[in-house]
């Protein structure tokens, strides 16, 4: 069996930065296990299988793994699937269009912008709204697991809390850069100290305002050791609950706000994640999530 496939760097318009994900195209037929299996030998944080809609207007199906399992719904997946699908219909002119991709979290609707000579531009609605989940957290616990001081962990407002936009985070945000950068995760520490939601452990995103681009609003880093992802360079399905965290917190008046993140620095993989949120009685109305997404490789997966 012969498997065509796509190699994308997301969340970044420079090829070996952002955060690459592998598109196999040819995923229908194949059972959950090979696709768990494919994901385990490309050990990017994402692989993503292709495979025809349950509705003939939507662009394609895709499934979402891991390393370690499969996602509902993720971010970087669903900008470099649906770049990938474009570029491969459509060649490398410029083009403006829509797509839909069926995720297990739902539909997802997708602008896809095609440039000749730049890096391609996708960005989707939020399938989900963030909601925060109310569960006891041990603040102290959370800081020795990252190696900070307590008096490191929050600023502002901003408090630990779990988020979640389909994929739940144990948000923790930090005093400034410096303590982002400076943290070190221990795994073991992580599982002993924070809960599980959904049947798993809550991955960890840190943040705070800022960044090293002086562009970025925010500096983040993401560990999912559940997930089989030691960290990850760019997380759109963490920037999504974000949305929720940044909103309760920062108490948004009604308006639009665009909101641009940085990870991946700490990797060398810098990458960033445009959030877009509309905000109407005190509520997110309508949230985006977008980025760039350079192709590096094309191959066949002979099975």
């Amino acid at each position: 069996m012969a498997l065509s496939y796509s190699v994308y760097d997301v969340f970044t318009d420079t090829k070996l930065a952002g955060n690459p994900l592998a598109v196999i195209f040819d995923g229908e037929g194949l059972g959950d296990a090979a696709m768990q299996a494919i994901a385990s030998e490309m050990n990017l944080s994402e692989t993503v299988f292709v495979q025809q809609a349950d509705n003939p207007a939507y662009t394609a199906r895709i499934r979402i793994f891991t390393p370690g399992r499969e996602l509902p719904f993720a971010g970087h997946p669903t900008v470099g699937t649906a770049i990938a699908l474009a570029e491969k219909a459509h060649g490398a002119g410029s083009l403006d269009l829509v797509s839909v991709l069926e995720e297990n979290v739902g539909p997802v609707r997708c602008a896809v912008r095609l440039r000749e000579g730049e890096a391609s531009f996708a960005e989707f609605d939020l399938p989900r709204k963030s909601q925060q989940i109310l569960l006891s957290l041990d603040k102290a616990g959370i800081a020795d697991a990252l190696s900070l001081k307590t008096t490191e962990i929050g600023f502002e407002n901003h408090v630990p809390s779990i988020w979640s936009a389909g994929v739940p985070f144990l948000m923790v945000p930090v005093h400034d850069v410096g303590a982002a950068r400076r943290m070190e995760f221990d795994p073991q520490l992580w599982e002993k100290t924070v809960p599980f939601v959904d049947g798993a452990l809550a991955s960890a995103y840190i943040y705070c305002r800022g960044g090293v681009n002086h562009v970025a609003k925010f500096h983040a880093r993401m560990f999912a050791s559940g997930m089989g992802i030691s960290e990850d360079p760019a997380t759109g399905s963490a920037a999504a609950a974000l949305s929720g965290a940044i909103n309760h917190f920062d108490r948004l008046t009604d308006g639009h706000y665009p909101v641009l993140i940085e990870q991946g620095v700490e990797m060398g993989r810098p990458s960033f994640i445009h959030l877009h949120m509309d905000i109407e009685g005190g509520t997110i109305s309508n949230a985006r999530i977008g980025g760039q997404a350079v192709r590096i490789a094309t191959g066949t997966l002979d099975l």
